[in-house]
Protein backbone atom coordinates (compact mmCIF):
# COMPACT_ATOMS: atom_id res chain seq x y z
CA UNK A 1 0.00 0.00 0.00
CA UNK A 2 0.97 3.61 -0.34
CA UNK A 3 0.01 6.85 1.34
CA UNK A 4 -2.57 8.67 -0.80
CA UNK A 5 -2.32 12.46 -0.77
CA UNK A 6 -4.96 15.02 -1.65
CA UNK A 7 -5.63 18.72 -1.10
CA UNK A 8 -8.65 20.88 -0.30
CA UNK A 9 -8.60 24.62 -0.95
CA UNK A 10 -9.66 27.26 1.58
CA UNK A 11 -13.32 26.68 0.70
CA UNK A 12 -13.08 22.94 1.37
CA UNK A 13 -13.18 22.00 -2.32
CA UNK A 14 -10.85 19.28 -3.66
CA UNK A 15 -8.14 20.79 -5.81
CA UNK A 16 -4.84 19.76 -7.42
CA UNK A 17 -2.77 17.85 -4.83
CA UNK A 18 0.12 19.85 -3.42
CA UNK A 19 2.39 16.86 -2.83
CA UNK A 20 3.34 13.53 -4.35
CA UNK A 21 5.30 10.71 -2.73
CA UNK A 22 8.59 9.18 -3.82
CA UNK A 23 11.45 7.10 -2.47
CA UNK A 24 15.13 7.73 -2.95
CA UNK A 25 17.23 4.91 -4.44
CA UNK A 26 18.44 3.98 -0.94
CA UNK A 27 14.81 3.56 0.18
CA UNK A 28 14.13 6.71 2.21
CA UNK A 29 10.62 8.15 2.09
CA UNK A 30 10.14 11.62 0.63
CA UNK A 31 7.41 13.97 -0.58
CA UNK A 32 7.84 16.67 -3.20
CA UNK A 33 5.76 19.68 -4.12
CA UNK A 34 3.93 19.30 -7.42
CA UNK A 35 1.57 22.29 -7.08
CA UNK A 36 2.70 25.35 -5.14
CA UNK A 37 -0.61 27.23 -4.91
CA UNK A 38 -2.51 28.09 -1.71
CA UNK A 39 0.34 27.57 0.74
CA UNK A 40 -1.04 28.16 4.23
CA UNK A 41 -4.68 28.24 3.14
CA UNK A 42 -5.07 24.62 2.09
CA UNK A 43 -6.06 21.53 4.03
CA UNK A 44 -3.71 18.69 3.19
CA UNK A 45 -5.15 15.17 3.52
CA UNK A 46 -3.23 11.90 3.71
CA UNK A 47 -4.92 8.49 3.68
CA UNK A 48 -3.12 5.55 5.28
CA UNK A 49 -4.57 2.04 5.01
CA UNK A 50 -3.06 -0.92 6.81
CA UNK A 51 -0.01 -0.99 9.06
CA UNK A 52 3.08 -0.68 6.85
CA UNK A 53 6.00 0.88 8.72
CA UNK A 54 7.24 2.39 5.47
CA UNK A 55 3.89 4.09 5.00
CA UNK A 56 4.01 5.46 8.54
CA UNK A 57 7.40 7.05 7.80
CA UNK A 58 5.98 8.51 4.58
CA UNK A 59 3.10 9.95 6.60
CA UNK A 60 5.62 11.62 8.87
CA UNK A 61 7.48 13.16 5.92
CA UNK A 62 4.22 14.51 4.57
CA UNK A 63 3.19 15.93 7.95
CA UNK A 64 6.51 17.75 8.31
CA UNK A 65 6.22 19.24 4.82
CA UNK A 66 2.65 20.39 5.50
CA UNK A 67 3.65 21.99 8.80
CA UNK A 68 6.57 23.84 7.20
CA UNK A 69 4.23 25.29 4.58
CA UNK A 70 1.79 26.46 7.27
CA UNK A 71 -1.14 24.37 6.01
CA UNK A 72 -3.51 22.22 8.01
CA UNK A 73 -2.83 18.45 8.11
CA UNK A 74 -5.52 15.77 8.30
CA UNK A 75 -4.64 12.08 8.33
CA UNK A 76 -7.29 9.49 7.51
CA UNK A 77 -6.11 6.37 9.34
CA UNK A 78 -9.21 4.16 9.34
CA UNK A 79 -7.38 1.11 10.76
CA UNK A 80 -5.46 2.40 13.77
CA UNK A 81 -2.32 0.24 14.01
CA UNK A 82 -1.69 -1.27 17.42
CA UNK A 83 -5.29 -1.09 18.62
CA UNK A 84 -5.26 -4.81 19.45
CA UNK A 85 -2.03 -4.42 21.41
CA UNK A 86 -3.69 -2.46 24.20
CA UNK A 87 -1.95 -4.10 27.16
CA UNK A 88 1.08 -6.16 28.08
CA UNK A 89 4.72 -6.00 27.07
CA UNK A 90 5.40 -4.33 24.74
CA UNK A 91 2.50 -1.88 25.00
CA UNK A 92 2.01 -1.74 21.25
CA UNK A 93 -0.90 0.69 21.24
CA UNK A 94 1.24 3.26 23.06
CA UNK A 95 4.18 2.70 20.72
CA UNK A 96 2.07 3.29 17.60
CA UNK A 97 0.28 6.23 19.22
CA UNK A 98 3.63 7.82 20.09
CA UNK A 99 4.70 7.48 16.45
CA UNK A 100 1.54 9.19 15.19
CA UNK A 101 1.68 11.86 17.89
CA UNK A 102 5.28 12.61 16.98
CA UNK A 103 4.12 13.80 13.56
CA UNK A 104 2.02 16.61 15.16
CA UNK A 105 -0.88 16.10 12.76
CA UNK A 106 -3.72 18.58 13.26
CA UNK A 107 -6.47 15.95 12.97
CA UNK A 108 -6.38 12.15 12.80
CA UNK A 109 -9.60 10.40 11.72
CA UNK A 110 -10.05 6.69 12.44
CA UNK A 111 -12.85 4.20 11.91
CA UNK A 112 -14.21 1.95 14.65
CA UNK A 113 -10.99 1.36 16.64
CA UNK A 114 -10.73 -2.04 18.26
CA UNK A 115 -9.95 -0.74 21.74
CA UNK A 116 -10.88 2.43 23.64
CA UNK A 117 -7.36 2.36 25.05
CA UNK A 118 -5.78 3.63 21.86
CA UNK A 119 -8.48 6.26 21.48
CA UNK A 120 -7.18 7.92 24.62
CA UNK A 121 -3.58 7.71 23.41
CA UNK A 122 -3.75 9.34 19.96
CA UNK A 123 -3.71 13.15 19.90
CA UNK A 124 -6.32 15.15 17.96
CA UNK A 125 -8.28 11.99 17.16
CA UNK A 126 -11.76 11.89 15.66
CA UNK A 127 -13.50 8.49 15.71
CA UNK A 128 -16.12 7.49 13.15
CA UNK A 129 -18.28 4.68 14.52
CA UNK A 130 -19.66 1.87 12.43
CA UNK A 131 -23.43 1.96 12.84
CA UNK A 132 -24.21 4.46 10.07
CA UNK A 133 -21.93 2.67 7.62
CA UNK A 134 -23.51 -0.72 8.42
CA UNK A 135 -26.95 0.77 8.05
CA UNK A 136 -26.18 2.39 4.69
CA UNK A 137 -24.16 -0.45 3.18
CA UNK A 138 -25.91 -3.54 4.52
CA UNK A 139 -29.18 -3.01 6.35
CA UNK A 140 -30.76 -0.47 3.98
CA UNK A 141 -29.79 -2.36 0.83
CA UNK A 142 -32.65 -3.77 -1.21
CA UNK A 143 -33.18 -7.51 -0.96
CA UNK A 144 -33.87 -9.95 1.85
CA UNK A 145 -33.84 -7.83 5.00
CA UNK A 146 -32.02 -8.77 8.16
CA UNK A 147 -34.27 -9.31 11.14
CA UNK A 148 -31.67 -9.33 13.92
CA UNK A 149 -28.10 -8.54 14.90
CA UNK A 150 -25.72 -11.02 16.54
CA UNK A 151 -22.81 -10.02 18.80
CA UNK A 152 -20.26 -12.83 18.38
CA UNK A 153 -18.64 -12.40 21.82
CA UNK A 154 -18.57 -10.13 24.87
CA UNK A 155 -16.12 -7.74 23.25
CA UNK A 156 -18.52 -7.09 20.37
CA UNK A 157 -21.64 -6.41 22.44
CA UNK A 158 -21.34 -2.61 22.60
CA UNK A 159 -20.63 -2.30 18.87
CA UNK A 160 -23.41 -4.71 17.87
CA UNK A 161 -25.84 -3.03 20.27
CA UNK A 162 -25.18 0.36 18.67
CA UNK A 163 -25.96 -1.10 15.23
CA UNK A 164 -29.08 -2.90 16.47
CA UNK A 165 -30.45 0.22 18.19
CA UNK A 166 -29.66 2.39 15.16
CA UNK A 167 -31.66 0.07 12.92
CA UNK A 168 -34.43 -0.89 15.35
CA UNK A 169 -33.49 -4.57 15.32
CA UNK A 170 -33.22 -7.06 18.20
CA UNK A 171 -29.80 -8.08 19.49
CA UNK A 172 -28.76 -11.67 20.14
CA UNK A 173 -25.61 -12.59 22.03
CA UNK A 174 -23.15 -15.34 21.39
CA UNK A 175 -20.15 -16.36 23.46
CA UNK A 176 -16.92 -18.20 22.94
CA UNK A 177 -15.72 -20.44 25.75
CA UNK A 178 -12.15 -21.22 26.73
CA UNK A 179 -10.69 -24.17 28.56
CA UNK A 180 -9.63 -22.70 31.93
CA UNK A 181 -6.61 -24.99 32.06
CA UNK A 182 -5.20 -24.34 28.59
CA UNK A 183 -6.75 -21.01 27.62
CA UNK A 184 -7.66 -22.44 24.22
CA UNK A 185 -11.08 -22.01 22.63
CA UNK A 186 -13.40 -24.75 23.81
CA UNK A 187 -16.58 -24.05 21.87
CA UNK A 188 -19.23 -21.46 21.04
CA UNK A 189 -22.82 -20.87 22.09
CA UNK A 190 -25.53 -18.52 20.86
CA UNK A 191 -28.76 -17.66 22.58
CA UNK A 192 -31.86 -19.07 20.84
CA UNK A 193 -32.72 -17.43 17.55
CA UNK A 194 -36.15 -17.13 15.92
CA UNK A 195 -37.16 -19.91 13.56
CA UNK A 196 -37.32 -17.49 10.63
CA UNK A 197 -35.34 -14.50 9.42
CA UNK A 198 -31.79 -13.50 8.54
CA UNK A 199 -29.18 -12.38 11.05
CA UNK A 200 -26.15 -10.13 10.67
CA UNK A 201 -23.08 -10.83 12.80
CA UNK A 202 -21.37 -7.52 13.65
CA UNK A 203 -17.78 -7.12 14.83
CA UNK A 204 -14.79 -4.88 14.22
CA UNK A 205 -12.00 -7.15 12.95
CA UNK A 206 -11.80 -10.44 11.06
CA UNK A 207 -8.34 -11.94 11.00
CA UNK A 208 -8.30 -15.70 10.44
CA UNK A 209 -12.06 -16.00 10.90
CA UNK A 210 -12.08 -18.79 13.48
CA UNK A 211 -14.47 -17.02 15.85
CA UNK A 212 -17.01 -16.42 13.11
CA UNK A 213 -16.77 -19.96 11.75
CA UNK A 214 -17.35 -21.34 15.25
CA UNK A 215 -20.23 -18.97 15.84
CA UNK A 216 -21.92 -19.91 12.58
CA UNK A 217 -21.79 -23.56 13.57
CA UNK A 218 -23.27 -22.84 17.00
CA UNK A 219 -26.34 -21.16 15.49
CA UNK A 220 -27.23 -24.21 13.41
CA UNK A 221 -28.33 -21.88 10.60
CA UNK A 222 -27.59 -22.32 6.90
CA UNK A 223 -25.39 -19.69 5.26
CA UNK A 224 -28.39 -18.14 3.53
CA UNK A 225 -29.64 -16.93 6.90
CA UNK A 226 -26.35 -15.48 8.12
CA UNK A 227 -24.40 -12.38 7.10
CA UNK A 228 -21.14 -11.00 8.46
CA UNK A 229 -20.07 -7.39 8.87
CA UNK A 230 -16.54 -6.56 10.01
CA UNK A 231 -15.24 -3.01 10.04
CA UNK A 232 -11.69 -4.15 9.21
CA UNK A 233 -11.06 -7.21 7.05
CA UNK A 234 -7.59 -8.64 7.48
CA UNK A 235 -8.71 -12.07 6.20
CA UNK A 236 -5.58 -14.05 6.92
CA UNK A 237 -5.09 -17.82 6.96
CA UNK A 238 -8.30 -19.79 6.48
CA UNK A 239 -10.57 -16.73 6.29
CA UNK A 240 -11.73 -17.52 2.72
CA UNK A 241 -13.61 -20.50 4.21
CA UNK A 242 -16.01 -18.03 5.82
CA UNK A 243 -17.89 -18.00 2.52
CA UNK A 244 -18.99 -21.54 3.35
CA UNK A 245 -20.81 -20.29 6.45
CA UNK A 246 -22.09 -16.79 5.56
CA UNK A 247 -24.25 -15.86 2.61
CA UNK A 248 -22.98 -12.27 2.69
CA UNK A 249 -19.66 -10.89 3.94
CA UNK A 250 -19.10 -7.12 3.99
CA UNK A 251 -16.14 -5.02 5.15
CA UNK A 252 -14.50 -1.67 4.38
CA UNK A 253 -11.37 -0.63 2.52
CA UNK A 254 -9.56 0.25 5.77
CA UNK A 255 -7.12 -2.63 5.40
CA UNK A 256 -5.69 -4.40 2.32
CA UNK A 257 -7.04 -7.94 2.74
CA UNK A 258 -4.44 -10.71 2.80
CA UNK A 259 -6.66 -13.26 1.04
CA UNK A 260 -9.49 -13.18 -1.45
CA UNK A 261 -12.77 -14.11 0.21
CA UNK A 262 -15.40 -15.37 -2.27
CA UNK A 263 -18.27 -12.92 -2.61
CA UNK A 264 -16.70 -10.29 -0.35
CA UNK A 265 -18.19 -6.81 -0.69
CA UNK A 266 -16.01 -3.84 0.27
CA UNK A 267 -17.42 -0.44 1.28
CA UNK A 268 -15.32 2.71 0.58
CA UNK A 269 -14.85 4.69 3.80
CA UNK A 270 -13.60 7.99 2.41
CA UNK A 271 -17.05 9.71 2.26
CA UNK A 272 -17.68 8.89 5.93
CA UNK A 273 -14.22 10.02 7.04
CA UNK A 274 -13.89 13.24 5.06
CA UNK A 275 -17.20 14.62 6.30
CA UNK A 276 -15.63 14.71 9.78
CA UNK A 277 -12.81 17.02 8.71
CA UNK A 278 -12.88 20.14 10.85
Amino acid sequence: MAVELSTWDAQGTPTTPTFSTMRFPAGESHVKIVDDADAGAATEIATLRGTSGDDLVMLGMWADAVRQRGSRSVALVPYLPGARQDRGLPFGAKVYADVLNGFHIDQVIAFDPHSPVIVDLVDNLTVVTSEQVVRDAVLDVEGDAYTGIIAPDKGAVARATAVAESCGLPLYRAEKHRNPDTGKLDGFTCEPLPADGRFLVVDDICDGGGTFTGLAGSTGLPKERLGLWVSHGVFSGRAPQLAEHFGEIVTTDSYPAQNTVPGLRTVPLRPYLTKEIR
